[in-house]
């Protein structure tokens, strides 16, 4: 026989891992997977098992918290924080003994990881044990240069965190070491197939000095993760399905309280033409096969250019007969089990009603095991294309152009992850920006790190876990909230007769003054009781119609820094030229005498944004690979504003310029009360070259108004610095699409320029490797 026919023919011996020494903590511990409260193991209960998926032998049992332990954990955690929140030094010197503790039982983690989650041991010893490590170490650094790094932020308080079954460790690591970094206290509710190793990780706390109440970790199903939702806490940090991402946004609207969601997807996976064929291959395995498919990220959707098709499937083929599905703390196995047989069962029946494209299969041994799966030929709008599968099945389409490739890739309501395959830089960074996606691979996939933001757009989600980016939604600004009053219209007539000449305002759509859909409009009086003018009443078509002007407008989003900003210079200099009438017109309205004021600050803040339209960059990551990532800040998209009632020309101005000058479009709700300086802003955007659609201006009532944006799904973001209370309508209604919110809550916002900019953008993190 020859050296070659020996490897053609030879197999893999098995590499079994022995699970001994985590069944045997596991023993020590009672055999529970409870609570850990206040520094204290509490509540150890066996209300119901967690099993090994591969075997279906019951681990452990899991105690199932209630209403009055979440509270208790809470309590614990309200009562640390203004402690832990004191030394940045003392965090990070904690979160480095945890980052010490874990490299030191990384064997049990990753092992217990496998046998609770039931990926490859591989997979948990090589890839989620060290990443998550990463990150106690990452943070540990960000928590020691808080202080002269983010000198006007403060912890937001006590975090309530939400993590799924498929990375258990890793999401772990992810939402409870920015959160420490930054000062707040935790508490984390694991998914309750998998709460072994955050008792793990819980032991280490212990081990490593975490004051009592900092980590708090309580176990549970749906019920315990609703009761969090619904606690004394100051944010929800959750990892999870669309659906349930959805109903946290309702059930958080309203109260105040921060938010993050990190949800489904439905990744493309690109490939053209010139690509390396063998290594798209490999990345695929990778971008697919990883953890079973059980990824938020996974590239399942895979896109090939029509004239490989048929080469890189045969290809595709034959390496997925040669995976090897099976025991997963076998060393030598690629695939491991799912995690539960009704995940399974999902899966099953996703895959056998399909009715479209061709369907192949390798197989699997029996039990809660499911083959790797390749289906072709589907259409773009086909249900497993556009529908979340979350497993080891990979739906498949081709494209002839990289125009289609982009449109079909876009064509989803998700919006997570994407992976572009090309030898040619130039297309694969052509491509790169163009897909509505938080994380861009180029020849690459599922890379990530610490350093390097994560999170999604569209009903992927919002907020960044990770970074720099990572750490705002762990912090508020420093200032103190004052309550915020209703500023009401004046509305007494003093008895004179009404000028003879009409100043009825139309609104302002599409480039050009435009009447109400409705025909109706309000008088505006002075203080005094003069009629000043009417100002019309806009409604739901009015809105349709700014947001069709919007779509129209997209190009706007793909100019330089540098045009945008001579634009809004343009703006500053038409509008000084009539400082004097927007002076009086504002002080007829208000019966105050800033107007003059505010039009110089409306002037300034003009300016400034112009100043920062191409100097807003974003950063350059050092990610532990050959490579960068390149975290490029993006337009949000279109965004409904509902501005500040209390200054009439400056608070349009405020909202209007930092937006645009970042490549959005905006729908602006001119102030309530006092909407006639906003109308007569009309002819300074006519006379200042913005293009049609850019900026739309509508007049109304803002609880009218403030519905209609929120539920319109092609409106992106919705801010409210009005003085009516909307938070929690804004909130609940933008759960359709899940859209940015950024609300007042009730009170006097003074946002600060980087505070305007940020929301005003996305962070994209685009992946880029160099070398041979």
């Amino acid at each position: 026989m020859t050296i070659k026919e020996i490897f053609e023919t030879m197999d893999y011996g098995p590499a079994p891992e022995s699970s001994a020494e985590a069944l045997a903590w596991l023993a020590n511990h009672g055999g529970i997977a409870g609570h850990y409260i206040n520094g204290k193991w509490d509540a150890l209960r066996d209300d119901f098992a967690s099993n090994n998926p591969a075997t279906g032998e019951k681990l452990a049992g899991v105690t199932k918290g209630t209403i009055d332990e979440i509270d208790t954990a809470v309590a614990a955690a309200r009562k640390a924080q203004p402690a832990w929140a004191k030394s940045g030094h003392k965090r990070a010197r904690v979160l480095y003994a945890i980052a010490r503790l874990m490299q030191k039982h990384s064997r049990l983690l990753a092992v217990m990881e496998t046998l609770d989650n039931g990926k490859p041991i591989r997979e948990s010893r090589d890839i989620d044990v060290p990443l998550a490590i990463r990150h106690f170490y990452h943070h540990a650094g960000f928590a020691q240069l808080m202080k002269a790094e983010l000198p006007d932020r403060d912890p937001l308080g006590v975090c309530g965190q939400i993590i799924p079954w498929n990375f258990p460790l890793l999401m772990l690591a992810w939402k409870i070491a920015p959160a420490l970094a930054m000062g707040n206290t935790v508490v984390l509710k694991p998914a309750e197939y998998t709460p072994l190793t955050a008792m793990v990780f819980a032991d280490l706390c212990t081990q490593a000095g975490v004051p009592p109440g900092v980590v708090n970790i309580v176990t549970g199903d749906g019920e315990t993760g609703a009761a969090l939702v619904n606690a004394d806490v100051d944010k929800i940090a959750f990892t999870g399905s669309t659906e349930v991402g959805r109903n946290i946004r309702k059930a958080t609207a309203g109260s105040g309280k921060a938010l993050s969601l990190e949800l489904g997807g439905k990744s493309p996976y690109i490939v053209f033409e010139d690509a390396d064929i063998d290594s798209a291959i490999e990345g695929l395995v990778d971008a697919i096969w990883f953890n079973q498919g059980q990824v938020c990220c996974a590239g399942s959707r895979l896109l090939v250019q029509e004239g490989i098709a048929d080469r890189f499937y045969a290809k595709l083929k034959a390496r997925m007969d040669g995976l090897r599905i099976g025991d997963p703390l076998d060393k030598c196995i690629d695939i491991g089990a799912i995690v539960d047989p009704v995940q399974h069962a999902q899966i099953s029946k996703m895959v056998s009603t399909n009715t479209e494209g061709e369907t192949y299969q390798t197989s699997a041994p029996e039990g809660c095991f499911y083959p790797p799966t390749l289906i072709t030929g589907l259409a773009p709008a086909s249900t497993l294309m556009q529908e979340e599968i979350f497993g080891p099945v990979l739906v498949a389409t081709t494209f002839r152009t990289p125009a289609e490739a982009v449109q079909i890739a876009n064509n989803t309501r998700y919006g997570l992850a994407a992976s572009v395959w090309s030898e040619n830089i130039n297309l694969a960074l052509d491509i790169a920006p163009k897909l509505a996606a938080g994380i861009v691979w180029v020849n690459g996939t599922n890379m990530m790190d610490a350093a390097a933001g994560f999170g999604g757009v569209r009903e992927s989600g919002f907020g960044r876990e990770g970074g720099w980016e990572g750490l705002a939604g762990y912090t508020k600004p420093k200032n103190t909230a004052k309550p915020l009053k209703k500023i009401d219209a004046f509305t007494t007539e003093d008895g004179h007769p009404a000028n003879p000449l009409d100043r009825t305002a139309k609104l302002y759509i599409g480039g050009k003054q435009a009447r109400p859909d409705g025909g109706y409009s309000n008088p505006v009086f002075s203080p005094r009781g003069k009629l000043l003018g009417h100002a019309s009443i806009a409604n739901r078509k009015d809105i349709r119609n700014a947001v069709e002007a919007c779509n129209a407008a997209k190009g706007w989003s793909k100019t330089t820094g540098h045009l945008r900003a001579q634009i809004l210079y343009y703006i500053a200099e038409n509008l000084s030229a009539r400082a004097d009438e927007f002076a009086n017109r504002i002080n007829h309205m208000t019966g105050g005498r800033s107007g003059a004021d505010e039009v110089e600050t409306s002037i300034r803040t003009l300016f400034t944004y112009a100043a920062w339209a191409d100097k807003y960059d974003g950063h350059v990551h050092g990610v532990p690979i050959r490579g960068v990532a390149l975290a490029m800040k993006e337009p949000v998209g279109n965004i409904g504003i509902l501005c500040d009632d209390a200054a009439p020309l400056a608070g349009l101005i405020n909202a209007m310029a930092p937006a645009i000058a970042m490549g959005n479009c905006v729908i602006l709700a001119a102030s309530e009360p006092f909407p006639l300086a906003a109308t007569d802003f009309y002819q300074v955007l006519e006379t200042s070259d913005v293009p049609a659609g850019v900026v739309n201006i509508i007049t109304g009532t803002h609880t009218e108004l403030a519905p209609t944006l929120a539920k319109h799904l092609d409106i992106d973001a919705v801010w409210s610095f009005s003085s009516s209370e909307l938070s929690g309508t804004i909130e609940q209604e933008s759960a359709g699409n899940l859209k940015r919110t950024w609300v007042n809550n009730g009170t006097a916002m003074t946002p600060s320029t980087t505070d305007y900019l940020a929301a005003s953008t996305e962070i994209k993190n685009i992946w880029i490797p160099y070398g041979e």
